[in-house]
């Protein structure tokens, strides 16, 4: 494990094993954080949050109470989560906090933000300064706001050739995975 000195870890935090902590990182007390994971430079990681093994959490990035990041997930850099709707300064809502759930190997866009209460499919990808306000399909790529399908990615992380709804079938010239799309929802053929 490589922490940096600046970075702040309260006790009881659990940090797995190959994981990387940069420069002014904050891991509250009761935070989870997987194994060969990378929280780069002003990063904060609240209490209830679980991360999964081989995360890369990019610089400025806030993941708050109640957000679950599963394994392989990517957040760029200065992404935002949210865990209230309605927030507001003078109103205590933290027995409001929504859950979000981040699938297996998504992809979150510089800047874009993921409203809280939603989730994102695995390996879905998501757009620079894209704004999430509805869960997202699995292999789905996202921009915009608010944030609209435009196609189906791959977990290579390529563009596939794929309406958007219908029945087809695609192989990835990367990883000869085959992906087989049925009305609006892609999956991969065993």
């Amino acid at each position: 494990m490589n922490i940096h000195p600046t970075a702040i870890i309260d006790e009881g935090a659990s940090i797995g094993e190959g994981s990387r902590v940069w420069h002014w990182v904050h891991i509250c007390g009761e935070a989870k954080i997987g194994r060969r994971v990378s929280l780069g430079q002003n990063v904060f990681v609240g209490n209830k949050v679980s991360i999964g093994d081989d995360c890369k959490i990019q610089n400025n990035v806030s993941i708050y109470d109640n957000v679950v990041l599963e394994d392989g997930v990517f957040c760029g850099p200065s992404m935002v989560f949210t865990n209230v709707f309605n927030p507001r300064a003078l109103v205590d809502r933290k027995s409001e906090y929504q859950p979000t759930l981040i699938k297996k190997g998504a992809s979150l866009g510089a800047n874009c933000t993921i409203v809280c209460g939603l989730t994102v499919g695995q390996y879905a990808f998501i757009g620079a300064g894209a704004v999430i306000i509805r869960d997202v399909k699995p292999y789905a790529m996202m921009v915009g706001v608010p944030a609209q399908q435009i196609g189906w990615m791959s977990e290579y992380g390529e563009k596939l050739n794929l309406p958007l709804c219908g029945e087809a079938r695609i192989t990835c010239a990367n990883t000869g995975k085959v992906y087989r799309l049925t009305k609006d929802q892609l999956e991969i053929e065993n």
